[in-house]
């Protein structure tokens, strides 16, 4: 009996046992259904979570901030840093407590004095409007919190002027009010505003910063230029760290949510067990004839190992439309909540191609060993016995 005959006889249950079949397809569905969407949501939340804290200029700076014997960076520090080897560019930031006046109302506020390259550098995105740039050096970005104190959405403030009570030269204490343009704004949850340092550099003399955000060339170089940073005795930090934390911390997530979907999983391939063994006690007599007639045991153990097979890689395939289907569902309605709650849409499912070929193999692998007991009895039944079974 060639492939060909054993696929054809093995599709049969369709026609035969149609309802029969197609629920113990879906059942298997739902279980490869729930794997997917459980860890789906976990590689989901774990992308968009990245994607928050992250640009691709990010992941190559480093934070460096004051160490022990300091408080503040200085000029020479900074010159210092940028003439190590694989250092590229260096963003100062000098941060300062003053206020923000808008439409009459004033209220305190971090203001960050950076430059041009800061906020790629430091992964913040800009949901709305632009960075701040030296061809408008009075362009500033507020956080949707800042807007918020004001009782506005942050992108009614767009466009519009704020002053800022900035301190003067000498760093006596005394404050010069300015007045910028909001050209951007960012999700933060801090209350700040970015502004262009070329403009406190007119105000302030001898600035010291508070930390330096440095990138560096390569990836591969990064180690080593954060070894001379704090060898030279200052605190170094970088993203890549908080990185490698949320990705263990989320392996271990996705452990816990693949492991109650592969409960799901193992109560379908019950079901496929039970589904084979009827099927075997019904087509006995079927099997009898078959072996008379010339069938070999390897015949019939192929026969039901087909069927099951093919059971399990068609509910595979039916558990990969129900997690797909099913997720989409899931993320517009939490959008939907989300929206009408103040917040903005995202994606909280990811579904790698290369998890949905495994989970499509698991299936078809579960489908294939739960009906190796049932295909061993059936190709070991003797055909005699089996004429007479009734």
């Amino acid at each position: 009996m060639n492939i060909f005959d054993l696929l054809k006889l093995s599709t049969r249950m369709f026609k035969a046992r149609t309802t029969r079949t197609l629920l113990t397809i879906l059942g298997m569905g739902v279980g490869i259904g729930a794997i997917l969407f459980l860890v789906g949501l976990g590689y989901g939340i774990q992308k968009t979570l990245l994607e928050t804290i992250t640009t691709a200029d990010s992941l190559l700076a480093l934070d460096v901030y004051p160490g022990d014997s300091r408080t503040v960076i200085g000029s020479a520090d900074v010159d210092s840093i940028k003439n190590m080897e694989g250092v590229e560019k260096i963003s100062p930031v000098y941060e300062t407590m003053g206020q923000m006046k808008y439409n009459n109302l004033v209220s305190d506020s971090k203001i960050l004095a950076v430059d041009a390259d800061f906020i790629k550098l430091d992964g913040v995105k800009i949901v709305q409007g632009y960075d701040i740039n030296n061809n408008e050096p009075n362009g500033v970005v507020i956080t949707n919190s800042l807007a918020k104190v004001f009782e506005k959405q942050p992108q009614e403030m767009l466009g519009s002027d704020i002053i800022l009570y900035l301190p003067q030269k000498g760093m006596d204490g005394s404050k010069s009010e300015m007045q910028f343009k909001v050209v951007g704004y960012t999700e933060k949850a801090d209350i700040l505003v970015y502004m262009n340092s070329q403009v406190l550099n007119k105000t302030v003399s001898n600035m010291e910063y508070t930390r330096l955000k440095v990138k560096c060339n390569s990836s591969s170089i990064l180690p080593t230029v954060r070894g001379k940073i704090t060898d030279a005795g200052f605190i170094v930090s970088a993203l890549t760290d908080l990185i490698r934390q949320v990705d263990q911390a989320f392996g271990v997530i996705r452990i816990i949510l693949g492991f109650f979907g592969a409960i799901a999983l193992m109560v379908s391939a019950i079901g496929m067990f039970n589904t084979m063994t009827v099927a075997l006690l019904e087509r006995t007599e079927e099997i009898g004839i078959m072996k008379s007639i010339g069938a070999s045991n390897s015949d019939i153990l192929w026969m039901f190992v087909f069927e099951s097979t093919i059971m399990g890689f068609l509910g595979g395939l039916s558990g990969l439309v129900i997690g797909y289907i099913g997720g989409n569902i899931f993320n517009l309605l939490v959008n939907f909540l989300a929206q009408r709650l103040g917040g903005a849409a995202t994606s909280l499912l990811d579904f790698p191609l290369w998890f949905s070929l495994f989970i499509l193999a698991v299936a078809t692998l579960v489908g294939f060993f739960t009906g190796v007991i049932p295909a061993k009895k059936a190709s070991a039944t003797d055909p005699l016995e089996a004429l007479r079974y009734k």
